[in-house]
């Protein structure tokens, strides 16, 4: 065997042990059905790794790293997003399967079960945080686009940082409150969710967003420091949230992060003109 097809099948040996171990870890805080789903993935895993065994006839280590990393993941994140990110790891490793069928016959088997039967498994997953997504990111967007401009435009307006952010934590309190009530008079009117807790991740999803844009003016005695901070905040917002999306959700990162962007930050700035001559206009000074 060549030392190339060797190492490769090693690394595949390696993947497979590891995701067998991250599955099994996952069973075990899960229950019921997604018990049984994850389990039935690392049986495959395991499965798989046996092949690869069989034909280097070397004993391979697990990458505990790897392990802890996913576990940690699905904590914080929940089961699905950890799953497909592992998932998409292996995109690129996939591409060397075609050049070792001719010494593993059972190559593309093992590629067609990787890449159909376990995601199939994987789409049977039920979490109640995906499911509610939609609401997450009507919470996220209202706050994003509605209180970046606001804090924008009383930044300029008022030039107090206590004041405008006493003023933006106010009305992004209230707004948060008026957009989940919104969305759960609009989900009674639906059926398949529950109206009580799409209000319920719509609201979490802007309270959230209001204290992480707020809480510069309440740091910092300079405005445009705090209005600094804050936009960098809705970039970092931005950024985790659609990257968690984009992964749930099999969707495109840049197309859908840059389209938020623009519209939290075109917001902004109309808002900031728009403060910038009511100062002017009306001569308010605090």
């Amino acid at each position: 065997m060549e030392e190339r097809i060797r190492r490769l099948l090693l690394d595949f040996q390696k993947n497979e042990l590891t995701e067998h171990l991250v599955y099994k870890n996952l069973a075990k805080r899960t229950k019921g059905k997604n018990r049984e789903i994850l389990e039935r993935i690392s049986n495959d895993e395991l499965k798989h790794y046996r092949i690869w065994k069989r034909h280097t006839g070397e004993d391979v280590k697990p990458d505990r790293f790897k392990i802890f990393l996913y576990g940690l993941m699905a904590r914080i994140f929940g089961l699905t997003f950890a799953i497909k990110l592992m998932e998409n790891g292996e995109v690129e490793a996939e591409k060397n399967y075609s050049e070792i069928e001719g010494v593993v016959p059972r190559a593309g088997e093992i590629l067609e079960e990787e890449t159909t039967h376990e995601n199939l498994l994987i789409s049977m997953i039920e979490e109640e945080k995906i499911s509610y997504i939609s609401s997450m990111v009507l919470g996220l967007n209202d706050a994003l686009v509605e209180l970046t401009g606001t804090l924008a435009g009383l930044t300029f307006a008022l030039q107090n940082t206590r004041v405008v952010g006493l003023a933006g934590f106010i009305t992004g309190i209230a707004a948060s409150l008026s957009m989940a009530a919104s969305e759960y008079l609009s989900q009674k009117s639906e059926e398949g969710k529950n109206p009580l807790k799409s209000a319920f991740y719509t609201g979490v999803a802007y309270i959230l967003t209001v204290v992480i844009l707020v809480l510069p003016y309440f740091i910092f005695k300079s405005y445009y420091l705090a209005l600094g901070v804050t936009i960098s905040a809705v970039f970092f917002v931005v950024l985790i949230f659609t990257f968690f999306v984009s992964v749930v959700k099999d969707r495109p990162f840049r197309g859908l992060f840059f389209e938020m962007i623009a519209i939290s930050i075109g917001v902004a700035v109309i808002s900031f003109i728009i403060g910038l001559a009511t100062r002017k206009i009306l001569g308010i000074e605090v």
